[in-house]
């Protein structure tokens, strides 16, 4: 049977844009991986006002400024760190660049937010931690598979109103199709993209940090392989972590790039929770043979639940950031959540490389 769940556990609405605008006025730059348009149009729709568009490919800059012809061309990298108006800048650079782009930007008095990964190694962190710690501004990292999920922030939102009871355990998949001849060079060489558990296993570390309650974890065990594919030598297409949190909770995650040509989406993310009080299933992008994804099925107490997100929450995220930047508060992701999510999936992935190699 169904039953229907507390109307106080459900997520508010669609944000609306939580300033006037002109008051908030930002930068996107960098523009080699698509997420960017995602980032962007999340500020835009939360009330934010892109100003600038920089990015030293013409063809790039040209496609970006189809979609948002309310930005302007930059001249130089230098002239959108040189606006005293432009309060942050959003960027999807290649991986290994985007910490020097940060550390830029944070020095010029600005706010940073970059597509995940934000690192591809432990010094990059480093070296960002302190800039952080001098100057005050906040390095922010989109984990698009929470945030820009509505049916992920509502498993968030169920876990904080103690849906679940105490949160157990987390298995997380995250298959993606690779559509190789569309991807460009640097994709495929392991010093720019940081390996298979540094780049996309960041998102399910940092689902675990959050549904678990745990302000950090440990990796227990990590794997990476090749399976598929000698013509890209570096490239890793299957990778796999064990994690325990600092709650006691425990979490099996595994990433790929073997999503089956016939599935409609490019990928079937998918979560499962395990509670004291119920347990949960969530299908992020495609509920198979039936429709659209954005769901979640829920077994609790009072019965079996099944809770169709689309459309329904918005990214909620964006707004948060936007006061965040203005009230120099924490409300959207805490500066150390968002260091401890990289560094997890940066432990992962040096401990799958020196296993591969013993």
């Amino acid at each position: 049977m169904k039953a229907k769940i507390n109307s106080s556990y459900e997520p508010s609405g669609r944000p609306k844009p939580v300033v006037s605008p002109g008051e908030f006025v930002f930068a996107a730059a960098f523009f080699d991986h698509s997420h960017v348009y995602g980032q962007t149009e999340g500020l835009c729709q939360a009330g934010g006002s892109v100003k600038w568009a920089f990015d030293p490919d013409a063809a790039k800059m040209n496609e970006f400024l189809k979609k948002f012809p309310g930005a302007k061309a930059a001249r130089s990298w230098q002239q959108v760190l040189d606006d005293p108006e432009v309060r942050l800048v959003t960027a999807a650079a290649v991986t290994c660049e985007r910490s020097k782009i940060g550390r830029e930007t944070m020095e010029a008095g600005k706010d940073y937010l970059t597509d995940k990964a934000p690192f591809t190694t432990i010094h990059q962190l480093e070296e960002t931690r302190e800039v952080v710690r001098k100057t005050g501004k906040k390095y922010m990292v989109c984990y698009s598979e929470r945030l820009m999920s509505e049916s992920s922030w509502w498993v968030g939102e169920l876990v904080r109103h103690g849906v679940l009871g105490r949160v157990l355990s987390m298995e997380a998949f995250g298959p993606h199709r690779l559509n190789s001849q569309s991807r460009p060079a640097w994709f495929f060489e392991r010093r720019k993209y940081g390996g298979i558990l540094t780049d996309i296993l960041s998102h399910q570390a940092e689902q675990f940090l959050i549904y678990t309650g745990s302000g950090r974890a440990k990796v227990e065990f990590a794997r990476v392989e090749n399976f598929a594919h000698p013509e890209f030598p570096e490239f890793q297409d299957f990778g796999e972590a064990v994690l325990t949190g600092e709650s006691g909770a425990h979490g099996y995650c595994r990433v790929d790039w073997f999503n089956p040509d016939g599935l409609r989406t490019w990928g079937d993310g998918r979560l499962f929770l395990v509670g004291t009080k119920g347990y949960l299933e969530c299908r992020k992008y495609v509920d198979l043979t039936r429709g659209t994804g954005d769901r979640i099925f829920l077994v609790d107490n009072q019965g079996e639940h099944e809770i169709a997100c689309a459309g329904k929450v918005g990214f909620p995220f964006f707004g948060e950031l936007i006061r965040d930047c203005l009230d120099r508060t924490e409300i959207a992701m805490t500066q150390e959540h968002a260091f401890q999510a990289a560094e997890l999936s940066l432990r992962a992935q040096e401990m799958a490389e020196r296993w591969g190699r013993s």
